[in-house]
């Protein structure tokens, strides 16, 4: 590598290396969703890759990577195994989030310092993407310490993406084989970056002739990246019933800090004219990208189409526009010996300066914001917690909340979004116990059910957090009764319930329950234990359970198997297969004979036509994308 290109680099990566050291460390992050992203990465090496493996543990089960995108989860776990285990879960899962962090500034400076032809020119905007946060998803503040890991993951491959795609561009070469890969990895990792892709490939393909088989070959990349990604995305699409869209969040905004970068943007376009293909590209990414976002916003969510909101798709425009400041920065090289380099520094000042107000550049973190899971694990004693979880009568555990606060007091309780960690997703691991509730905000009927009072479908509008303390199952928090709440917990097969201590007074559907009697527990947590054992589904093997029931006369046999409903599921009684539903709040109900009193249930669970389907497809398509590459090398040779 150049020295014009190493020593800036070096810099960028100095910074990086300093403020991960600051904010990161070598223990995961305990801040508000990085222990339910890490339950994520240890539900792929527990229980396979499969994105419809069951996950038994949240939200009374739910295949947790078949609506979630699974990519990051993919590239832990893959970390993990290539280490022999010399890694553990938490420290592969540490490494991805470094990983995430450093990306989309190495990325971006990487595609910049090719198209201008200097790594001082691409430093300022290679800076501006590595401490970006102004309230994206993809940002230091979003990607990074809230935790929203493959959305910054996401991000940082469109820039790889340009860099890959310049020959194609620029030299009028074939599309390079590694572009179906890098998209197929946006599709994966975050698919609200899918749309900059897609822009990317098409701007590529008609800034030079002949437009027509360019645009084909770009249409032939997306087919078969969509082939390689049919494992999870046919199922996915085919199952969109059994998930319920997370449409909450504020309409996209471009901010001071972003008019400032369309402004220099705009000599990017000047720059442009004449400057070659691959500059053309770059300039005219983010007018595309913003035409695109206001489509989504004002066409596209209007008619229902939530899977692909626009606060988060406009995360593509960011960069894209981060991209063309860049290109226009670059522009206004003097002719002076050392003219790279003053304008490069020279840029990194600039967006620190216009930066200052507000928090649009996350430029150094401070230690309290930023506590590591062993901090957190020791402040709120949940040691003391696993223990007690351990140690009650079997059953699902109940968290009234989804987070437990990191600050107190009377102006905090107001505030939903004061700090505040999910580390309760954890349960399962140190607990080794179901929960439902107790994380971030999810995609499941059941959490639906939980956050709305019903299952049914339709998005999911409000933050879990939003709700917390305030409101369980649909019902304000101080007036739900205890009817009510035992109706649920009977069928959600609930035995523990765990509250904070400051949702005491507003707990009446527990304090004068029957079924639930309190236990002394260490603060902030208030635990409530059910009087009377319940059963849950018991494991056999892999992906079987067993359950004992009673046929219920009043419903017509049908009875409730305290497990989420979903279509893989098959029922048997004595080796007889039996009818199964979907029940009112989302559970497996199965049909039993009425004549007898009790019946021994088998569960077996496994892949059903789309999944086996996308798995044929994503074979065809990895064994085309081979064929592929190997006639071109053969062609070379």
């Amino acid at each position: 590598m150049a020295r014009d290109r190493l020593f800036p680099l070096a810099l960028l990566v100095s910074y990086g290396l300093l403020f991960g050291a600051a904010a990161l460390g070598v223990s995961p992050s305990g801040y508000d969703d990085h222990p339910g992203q890490l339950y994520r990465l240890w539900h792929v090496v527990t229980h396979g890759p499969a994105p419809w493996a069951w996950n038994p543990d949240w939200w009374a089960g739910y295949p947790e990577l078949q609506f979630y995108p699974p990519g990051f989860a993919y590239a832990g776990a893959l970390l993990y195994r290539a280490s022999f285990a010399v890694l553990s879960i938490s420290a592969a899962y540490q490494a991805l989030v470094w990983m995430a962090y450093l990306a989309p500034g190495l990325t971006a400076f990487l595609a910049l310092a090719r198209v201008s032809g200097s790594g001082w020119l691409a430093l300022p905007a290679a800076f501006v993407a590595l401490t970006l946060s102004a309230g994206t998803t993809s940002g230091v503040e979003g990607g990074v310490h809230i935790g929203m890991i493959g959305a910054r993951l996401a991000w940082a491959l469109v820039p790889l993406l340009l860099l890959v795609l310049l020959p194609w561009i620029a030299e009028a070469r074939r599309l390079p084989a590694t572009a179906v890969v890098i998209v197929a990895g946006i599709v994966l990792t975050h698919p609200a970056a899918l749309p900059a892709a897609i822009v990317l490939l098409a701007l590529g393909a008609i800034v030079r002739p002949p437009r027509v088989a360019r645009l084909g070959q770009a249409l032939a990349a997306l087919v078969l990246a969509a082939a390689l990604t049919a494992f999870w995305t046919v199922p996915l699409v085919l199952r969109l019933e059994h998930t319920r869209a997370l449409a909450w969040g504020e309409p996209p905004s471009v901010g001071g800090f972003g008019a400032f970068l369309a402004l220099v943007a705009l000599l990017g376009l000047v720059r442009a004219r004449g400057a070659g293909p691959a500059a053309l590209v770059v300039a005219l990414f983010p007018w595309a990208m913003g035409l695109v976002t206001l489509a989504d916003r004002f066409a596209l969510e209007p008619l229902g189409a939530r899977w692909l909101p626009a606060n988060r798709v406009v995360d593509g425009a960011w960069i894209a526009v981060i991209l063309a400041a860049g290109l226009g920065w670059s522009g206004l090289r003097p002719r002076l010996r050392h003219g790279d380099l003053v304008v490069g520094l020279a840029g990194v000042l600039l967006v620190v300066i216009v930066s200052l107000r507000g928090e649009t550049l996350t430029l150094w973190p401070r230690a309290a914001d930023w506590p590591s899971l062993g901090s957190v694990e020791r402040g709120l004693k949940l040691g003391d917690l696993w223990t007690a979880l351990r140690q009650a009568p079997p059953g699902r555990v109940l968290f009234v909340r989804s987070a437990v606060p990191l600050v107190y007091g009377a102006s905090g309780d107001t505030q939903w979004y004061r700090p505040h960690t999910h580390v309760t997703a954890l349960a399962p691991v140190f607990s080794e116990r179901a929960i439902v509730h107790g994380t971030f905000t999810h995609p499941s009927p059941i959490a639906a059910l939980v956050y709305r009072g019903d299952a049914g479908p339709g998005p999911i509008t409000r933050l879990a957090e939003q709700l917390d303390g305030r409101s369980l199952f649909g019902r304000a928090l101080d007036a739900l009764d205890p009817d009510t709440f035992n109706g649920y917990a009977e069928r959600l097969g609930i035995s523990v319930v765990v509250a904070l201590d400051e949702d005491a007074s507003r707990l009446r559907a527990l304090d004068d329950n029957r079924a639930f009697a309190r236990r002394a527990s260490a603060p902030p947590f208030l635990i409530y234990v059910r009087r009377e054992a319940i059963a849950l589904p018991r494991a056999v093997a892999r992906d079987r359970w067993t359950i004992t029931l009673t046929a219920d006369a009043d419903r017509d046999g049908w009875v409730s198997t305290r497990i989420a409903y979903y279509p893989l599921w098959r029922a048997r009684v004595d080796g007889a297969p039996v009818e199964t539903r979907r029940g009112r709040i989302g559970d497996l109900e199965v049909r039993l004979d009425g004549r007898a009193n009790t019946r021994t249930v088998e569960l077996s669970y496994g892949p059903g036509a789309p999944e086996l389907g996308g798995i044929a497809v994503s074979l065809i398509g990895g064994v085309a994308w081979l064929v592929v590459g190997w006639r071109r090398r053969a062609s070379r040779a």
